[in-house]
């Protein structure tokens, strides 16, 4: 069961980065180097997330 709670938690925040980082995009005078930090954080969470999932 915690298993499944901590994939939960890791999908919900790689969805916030994701959120943020689509709304970074979209603004004017956009921080590149803040969205290819988030960009890494994200492509981390996804690979823990099928790590943990298989």
């Amino acid at each position: 069961m915690a298993l499944n709670a901590h994939l939960d938690t890791l999908k919900r925040k790689h969805q916030a980065i994701s959120d943020a980082v689509e709304n970074a995009e979209r603004s004017p005078g956009v921080d590149h180097l803040e969205v290819a930090t988030m960009k890494k954080e994200k492509l981390r969470l996804k690979e823990e997330i099928a790590r943990l999932s298989s």
